[in-house]
C-alpha cells in the first residue's frame, strides 16, 4: 500500500482571491468554502480524484522567504510561450529564485506571491 496527495493547503491573506487565480490556471472549480473562510478547489469530479485538490486556508501571517515546496504546471492545450502570456494576464509574475536563466522552465509568482513553475513540455 501507498499514500496518494489528496490535498494540499496553502495558507495564504486572501482564499478567495488565490482560489479564484488558481481556478483558471488549472481550470478547477471551487468545491467548498469552509466556515473559517477557506476555500477549496478541485477538478470537475471533485475530492479524490486524479489530481489533488486545493484548500487555501486563511492566515495573517505574511510570506517571508521562498517556499520550500512549491507547484509545476504544464500547458494543456497551448505552447509554453502562449501559456505564460495567460499566466501573466491572470496575475502571476516572473521571480526570481536563483535561476540562470538557461532553464527550459519559468518561474512565476502568485498573486500574493507563492512561486511555481510553468514547465516546457504540454501535457494532454
Amino acid at each position: 500500500m501507498a499514500c496518494r496527495i489528496s490535498e494540499m493547503v496553502v495558507e495564504c491573506r486572501d482564499p478567495q482571491k488565490l482560489s479564484e487565480f488558481w481556478c483558471a490556471v488549472l481550470d478547477f472549480h471551487v468545491l467548498a468554502t469552509y466556515d473559517d473562510g477557506a476555500v477549496e478547489i478541485g477538478p470537475e469530479e471533485g475530492f479524490g480524484g486524479l489530481q489533488p485538490t486545493l484548500v487555501f486556508s486563511p492566515s495573517d501571517k505574511p510570506k517571508t522567504e521562498k517556499l520550500r515546496m512549491h507547484l509545476d504546471v504544464n500547458a494543456t492545450d497551448r505552447d509554453q510561450d502562449a501559456e505564460l502570456e495567460r499566466l501573466l494576464a491572470l496575475g502571476a509574475r516572473p521571480v526570481d529564485v536563483g535561476q540562470t536563466g538557461e532553464e527550459s522552465w519559468h518561474c512565476l509568482a502568485d498573486p500574493e506571491g507563492n512561486e511555481f513553475c510553468l514547465l516546457r513540455a504540454r501535457l494532454n
